[in-house]
């Protein structure tokens, strides 16, 4: 689940039922591989998909692994699990082979899902992402729940420490009324995708979703450091990646999450004035806080190592650009492309309007500026939009505004 907070911002005038506790009472946490064995059997017995959520301890912990896990089934209930306690999740794996998922924004769980050792082998439906395709203003699970069952839930454990044990009784029933409701509300979004024809989108939008989901993997995540604009020299952004690299290797040590060790506003801080304090670095104002002292000596290194470096080992300040460039300067270096994107990009809102759903759900701004900056043969087209993720169903909208905005720049 998403450790954003989620209030149900809906018109007053939509009827609403509070709920504050799991209508069949609160589960037991299942903690050992006998109560795991019992709720594998409850779930075999059972009818349907299963809905499943996690809990993380994003915030907290370094890692992004689950601290909890949530799943129901038509006919088993609720099942409450803490994977870190026990010995494998493979039987859960195994009853739950074939078996569709639902999932509310199914990119944030299916990660520390597959973690754990559950991943999904047949069909998977994403509530999040159905709202979005139904044009919904407000798609987080709480709005989604008032306004398509009417019930109302309180949110307001969703960015809580979910390491910490054991978890308090009003943690459980907040991550148990995360899947009370999911599989009625899969039956109401299924219904309404099919109403309107969105339904074969769907399948397509939540297949990519189940074979693209993986973990995140960014090249020189150091440049992510927040406030690190203000740094114009090399040799500052030096002593960022030294200093962003030996927190992470700590924080990973110490299973605890970065900005807890050294916030980033104390990089940005110690980049910018170590330059000048060379022999005298333990004095800078960034290292006076309790909370960064405790690690006093692994900062100095990482510093003093930077400051050690020759130009030639300093990162560059931008990186070369990779696809298109930015497109407020495509009127004055490319106008035909201009002209193009502009044409594909008043189609496109438009044929979002019709459909009653974001423009970036019917193609993403990347892909039209990829495609609009150097088009391929109208042959290679569908060949290419496929080789960047763009789905069939996409592709079927989208293609004829494409070749009409390559022909209205040529003729």
């Amino acid at each position: 689940m998403s450790e954003t907070t989620d209030q149900p911002e809906v018109p007053a005038d939509i009827p609403g039922v509070a709920v504050s506790y799991p209508r069949d009472g609160l589960p037991h946490v299942i903690e050992t591989d006998l109560q795991l064995a019992k709720a594998v059997e409850s779930l075999e017995s059972g009818t349907g998909p299963v809905a499943l959520d996690a809990e993380r301890a994003s915030g907290f912990r370094y890692s992004q692994r689950a601290y909890l896990i949530q799943i129901r089934r038509e006919g088993s209930g609720t099942h409450l699990i803490d994977p870190t306690g026990l010995a494998t999740l493979r039987p859960l794996q195994e009853v739950l082979e074939g078996i569709d998922w639902i999932l509310h924004a199914a990119s944030q769980d299916l990660v520390c899902l597959a973690e754990a050792g559950l991943t999904p082998t047949a069909q998977l439906f994403d509530t999040e992402l159905a709202g979005r395709l139904l044009g919904r203003p407000r798609v987080g699970l709480g709005t989604l729940l008032h306004t398509d069952l009417g019930y109302i839930l309180a949110k307001e454990h969703s960015a809580a420490d979910w390491s910490t044990r054991p978890l308090p009784e009003s943690w459980l029933v907040y991550a148990a009324l995360d899947v009370e409701f999911l599989i009625e509300l899969w039956e109401a979004m299924r219904t309404e995708l099919e109403s309107v024809g969105k339904y074969e989108f769907a399948l397509q939008e939540f297949e990519h979703v189940r074979l693209n989901t993986g973990p995140i993997v960014r090249i020189d995540p150091w440049r992510r450091t927040s406030g690190m604009h203000a740094l114009k020299k090399p040799a500052q952004l030096a002593i960022v990646r030294e200093l962003w690299e030996a927190r992470d290797h700590l924080a990973n040590e110490l299973d605890v999450a970065p900005g807890r060790i050294l916030p980033d506003s104390s990089i940005v801080a110690l980049a910018g004035t170590a330059m000048d304090a060379k022999t005298n670095i333990e004095a800078l104002p960034a290292l006076r806080t309790r909370q960064v002292r405790r690690h006093l000596e692994v900062w100095v290194e990482a510093i003093g190592h930077a400051l050690e470096l020759g130009a030639s080992e300093y990162p560059p300040v931008k990186l070369p650009a990779v696809g298109p460039p930015n497109p407020r300067n495509w009127a004055n270096r490319n106008p035909q492309a201009w002209s193009r994107l502009e044409f594909a990009k008043s189609r496109i809102s438009e044929l979002a309007e019709s459909l009653g759903m974001p423009p970036e759900n019917v193609i993403s701004p990347d892909a039209i500026r990829r495609i609009m900056w150097e088009p391929p043969k109208n042959e290679e087209m569908s060949a290419f939009l496929s080789g960047i993720n763009v789905r069939r169903w996409q592709q079927e909208l989208v293609i004829p505004i494409f070749q009409d905005a390559i022909q209205s720049s040529t003729s």
